[in-house]
């Protein structure tokens, strides 16, 4: 199965809950988390794309989009404006690095949706913890409004999708949306891989 939306993983965030930059953990037999779902998402999609502040902190080969130098945030929103500048897609599908159980049968799903509601300006995962804004399909009719926010150092992806054509996806387990936020969310994983 290959995918031929483009997936952008995001994995330039602060990492301050973790104590240290989660992207880099080692994890699934790879010497980085970022590394892992990679190799992973490139078995699903004909193109990824890593979404980082740097890439020099990496020591793989990838096609990596790197943050605008103009700002020094740690939030997606960088990431999507430089993700809709470097691609010449209309939509790609997003997700965090430190979500590794999102599997083929989630991702599918949002592709369906997608496919169905082709004026919808995002298709985003919903479980039952409640909308999952890393997790999903975001279409370049949001290019202007990321720019917007970022200049406004505005960063809260709920309110964006809220105030937008928000097309949700819902599922009935957590598990697959499971976040490396914390040490024992991390220990939690390595234990279920």
């Amino acid at each position: 199965m290959s995918f031929s939306i483009p997936c952008v993983i995001f994995a330039g965030g602060k990492s301050s809950r973790m104590g240290e930059d989660k992207s880099l953990l080692p994890f699934g037999g790879f010497e980085t988390l970022t590394e892992f779902q990679y190799k992973r998402l490139g078995k699903l999609f004909s193109h990824v794309y890593i979404s980082t502040k740097t890439k020099d902190k990496f020591r793989f080969e990838a096609s990596f989009i790197e943050d605008p130098k103009t700002t020094d945030t740690f939030a997606p929103t960088a990431g999507f404006v430089a993700a809709f500048e470097s691609l010449a897609c209309e939509a790609f599908f997003a997700i965090s690095v430190d979500a590794p159980f999102v599997d083929a049968n989630v991702i599918e799903a949002l592709l369906n949706e997608h496919a169905k509601h082709p004026q919808a300006d995002a298709v985003i995962a919903r479980s039952p913890e409640g909308m999952e804004p890393m997790c999903g399909i975001y279409c370049r009719s949001l290019q202007s409004e990321f720019k917007k926010m970022l200049a406004q150092e505005n960063h809260k992806l709920g309110m964006l999708l809220k105030g937008a054509n928000t097309h949700f996806v819902n599922f009935e387990n957590s598990e697959p949306f499971m976040n490396l936020n914390h040490p024992h969310e991390y220990q939690e994983a390595l234990g279920r891989l």
